[in-house]
């Protein structure tokens, strides 16, 4: 497909959705208030008193809410590109390399035990992101070798190291009290945005924005790399310093979104190979259009996670799966795709 007028239909449709994941919701709240409350919030307007409540909903809970889902998404799928490229791997995404794990290990010291109550609403993003970057020194040091940094022994390192990091988060569940924090932590490794404030949201997007540049900046080499160390060599890429700094890029976002989501699976898996379909291999485009389809289909699954079972809320990953699992089998039935290689 032609670049252009697709990045216009997929702008205009995140900006629908983000309105729509504003609009939505279990309490009633009509659209004429919702846009009314919106440019409240975005000019400094003012409200009537008994408007508080409906504004808190709108403002407070539902945009940040439906603007995180688009930071998440986003992110997901540039790095899903990114580590697919990197591992030369058409089953990579970004939990391939056991950040995600753990993350996990520090969010639940924080639901389950208490851990760093001082640090107020920044404990359990900053616990997760903090534990997601000791992850990562973990597997890139037991994956290092004299020749650097090879596919395979890096996912195979981050594979053993997911399993691990499971193993823990499963122990400290199991140990913990039952309850209302152990629910917490299982609706957390499912993924969830529900915790979403003005506060978490500033941060993800910079680091979010600042991967996917650095990755559109690095689009040629992310091409030569995909071909073979060889190839990536005589083209003038080094593969084992790309290599090496993908991992760290990659890491930190994944560790940045995990810790204000959780672990939201399949995005990162099924959006860039939905990319290459629209508009082909070169990851000059990919990394154009994977961070908006990614952002445009984070937002509709948080809305449905809302509203399928409303008042109750289901966990965004397990829905991620539902639709990627049939998603991903009619990509493999699809004989002219071949799943990013010849």
């Amino acid at each position: 497909m032609r670049l252009p007028p697709l990045l216009a239909v997929l702008t205009a449709a995140l900006l629908v959705s983000v309105l729509c994941g504003t609009g939505l919701g279990a309490a009633g709240v009509t659209w004429a208030e919702t846009l009314r409350f919106l440019r409240a919030g975005l000019t400094g307007g003012t409200i009537s008193p008994g408007e508080v409540s409906a504004y808190t909903i709108v403002w407070e809970l539902r945009f940040p809410r439906a603007l995180l889902a688009a930071v998440v998404g986003a992110g997901l799928s540039a790095v899903g590109v990114a580590v697919q490229a990197m591992v030369r791997n058409a089953l990579a995404d970004p939990f391939v390399l056991g950040i995600s794990s753990g993350a996990a290990i520090g969010a639940n010291a924080v639901l389950l035990f208490g851990a760093l109550a001082s640090l107020g609403v920044w404990a359990l993003s900053g616990a997760a992101f903090v534990s997601a970057l000791a992850a990562m020194v973990l597997v890139y040091l037991a994956a290092r070798t004299p020749q650097g940094l090879t596919p395979l022994r890096l996912v195979l390192t981050g594979s053993a190291m997911y399993y691990g990091f499971s193993a823990v988060t499963t122990l400290m569940i199991f140990t913990a009290e039952r309850g209302e924090a152990a629910r917490s932590a299982m609706m957390w490794l499912l993924g969830s945005l529900g915790g979403a404030t003005w506060a978490s949201l500033p941060v993800a997007a910079a680091v979010v924005l600042a991967g996917i540049g650095a990755l559109l900046w690095s689009a040629r080499s992310l091409n030569a790399l995909a071909m073979g160390d060889e190839t990536a060599a005589a083209l003038g890429v080094d593969p084992d310093r790309m290599r090496r700094g993908l991992f760290v890029l990659a890491a930190a976002v994944t560790g940045a979104v995990v810790a204000v989501s959780g672990a939201i699976g399949f995005v990162g898996l099924m959006v860039p190979h939905v990319t290459r379909m629209l508009v082909g291999a070169d990851h000059r485009r990919v990394l154009a259009v994977a961070p908006l389809l990614g952002a445009v289909l984070l937002v509709w699954v948080d809305i449905a996670s809302r509203l399928v079972l409303a008042p109750v809320e289901l966990p965004v990953g397990v829905l991620t799966a539902l639709i990627g699992v049939p998603c991903f089998v009619l990509l493999m039935r699809r004989r002219r795709y071949s799943f990013g290689g010849a």
